[in-house]
């Protein structure tokens, strides 16, 4: 189990970045998978990124490939989600989740089932404006 603690967020425009990080205290957080879930208002959790417990794969969901870069450091047991060319769409809650699971280190994967993540961090608000 690690307990996670969002942080980041904040109001951006159209076109512009922002960096949200995802720090955990537990040094099990380097066998986990972590990946970032966002809540659009009005509509249910969805997957944006994921990486998983090595850092040699990584997943996006298809709105924001190319555009956000999902990273981490596990000597600081801190996993990042860079946003850049934002989109008004964007605005949402975005909180990081983590995996841990014998199958997920042996096939080294990625998963995009939000109910497979055991831990989640607390949220952070994004708003994009135009």
């Amino acid at each position: 189990q690690v307990h996670l603690v969002d942080s980041g967020g904040g109001l951006g425009q159209a076109g512009g970045s922002l960096r949200l990080a995802c720090a955990a205290s537990e040094r099990t957080f380097i066998i986990n998978t972590i990946s970032w879930f966002r809540r659009p208002p009005g509509k249910k959790r969805e997957f944006v990124a994921g990486i998983n417990w090595s850092g040699t794969m990584t997943d996006y969901a298809n709105a924001v490939k190319g555009r956000f870069t999902i990273s981490r450091d596990d000597t600081e047991k801190t996993a990042y989600l860079q946003m850049n060319s934002l989109k008004p769409e964007d605005t949402a809650v975005y909180y990081c989740a983590a995996l841990f699971g014998i199958a997920t280190i042996i096939d080294g994967g990625v998963s995009r089932n939000l109910h497979e993540y055991q831990d989640w961090g607390q949220g952070t608000q994004v708003t994009v404006s135009t």
